[in-house]
């Protein structure tokens, strides 16, 4: 809302900064970061005062995880709702409100992001230990992908961009038109698995939300540059009319990630659940999306693919062999038990363990998110 001041600036010339994408984009960072701080400790009090907590498994198979995780149980969950709040906020203040890129990038934030919400409720609310069910949760996402395909389908800006196949590395489309069914199996691909492969990361304090934020901040400078016919043109990346709106999306979405990471790093006062994992994966999927650089998700989103490819990984192999690859899936808790037992030979506090695989964790995402942004440039 507050870019139209900027047609006020024969009564103020300095409002004129509001037309200006950067100027927004960082606004609604810092919005969001600081609504985020403000809401943070009075939701807290209010998911402990309604004793929505963390379960934490006590299997026999993950036994040596519940001695490192068994101390969280009771710890506030759903704080997804911090995020989703914060970004929704900060981005119907700073983004134009009719652009049709940011209505469908938050139209898909608060849908997945209900759907998470709809899981953690009937996990904790409703004691249902399995939640939403895996299958329900696939139709529902699978669903959306399907709307999704039909507005930039039938929408004149996107029409032709969403049946080209965008490969890294390439400055022209690999396909020009794969066709509807094509661009479905794409979206849907891309959609349903970055919103769980974000959700299959958030097992460590800090670590989904930490990595959320590098994407997003390479998604905002990655949407800025789309929108943005001279440089689009220069890095021969595909020019998306109106589509730089988005990076004031992202700022929200790093701003509201950033005051999150506030009260989740290690140790964390507050879990995001399903809510904010869902809604996270399926805001980076939407944006990557809308500007044509789905597979450049692969690169930026390096530490997601990897922890959703063990899983597919470990189950598969399992299913054929009986036995398992890792000693635990997703892979940050494989490396849970193989750091557990160098320290406890060691003699170190087990404390150590969290900060150190998600701390390094965190470094590798920035390096995929840095490798992403270079793939504009090699071409």
């Amino acid at each position: 809302m507050l870019y139209f001041l900027h047609e006020w600036t024969e009564l103020f010339s300095p409002l004129r900064i509001f037309q200006y994408i950067t100027v927004r984009a960082f606004g609604a960072a810092g919005t969001a970061f600081v609504i985020g701080l403000l809401l943070g400790p009075s939701l807290i009090r209010l998911l402990r005062q309604f004793k929505i907590g963390q379960q934490v498994r006590q299997q026999a198979e993950v036994k040596q995880l519940y001695e490192l995780h068994g101390p969280k149980a009771g710890t506030p969950t759903m704080g997804g709702i911090l995020i989703v709040i914060a970004a929704t906020l900060a981005t119907i203040l700073w983004a134009i409100p009719t652009n049709g890129f940011i209505l469908l990038a938050l139209s898909t934030f608060l849908f997945m992001g209900g759907i998470g919400f709809w899981d953690d409720y009937l996990k904790v609310a409703r004691k249902q230990s399995k939640g939403l069910g895996a299958k329900q949760k696939l139709l529902l996402q699978g669903l959306w992908s399907l709307g999704v395909v039909w507005w930039l389908l039938n929408w004149p800006t996107t029409a032709e961009l969403s049946r080209q196949l965008m490969v890294p590395f390439l400055k022209d489309p690999l396909i020009q038109n794969i066709g509807w069914a094509g661009a479905l199996f794409l979206v849907m691909a891309v959609l349903v698995g970055c919103t769980n492969a974000v959700n299959l990361t958030d097992g460590l304090d800090g670590l989904a939300i930490g990595c959320a934020n590098t994407v997003a901040a390479a998604y905002l400078a990655m949407s800025y540059v789309a929108g943005h016919v001279i440089f689009a043109g220069y890095l021969q990346v595909p020019y998306v009319v109106d589509s730089g709106e988005l990076a004031v999306f992202c700022g929200a979405l790093l701003g509201a990630g950033l005051a999150f990471l506030w009260f989740n790093c290690y140790p964390a006062k507050v879990f995001m659940g399903d809510t904010g994992s869902l809604a996270l994966g399926g805001a980076i999927a939407i944006v990557a999306i809308l500007i044509n650089q789905e597979l450049t998700l692969l690169f930026v989103g390096g530490v997601f693919v990897v922890e959703a490819m063990s899983v597919l990984i470990q189950v598969g192999y399992f299913k054929l062999t009986g036995r398992r690859v890792f000693r635990c899936a997703p892979i940050h808790h494989h490396f849970e038990l193989l750091a557990k037992e160098r320290t406890e030979k060691a003699g170190l506090p087990l404390g150590l363990i969290e900060t150190t695989i998600t701390t390094r964790l965190w470094v590798v995402s920035i390096i995929c998110a840095l490798i992403g942004i270079a793939t504009l440039k090699i071409r």
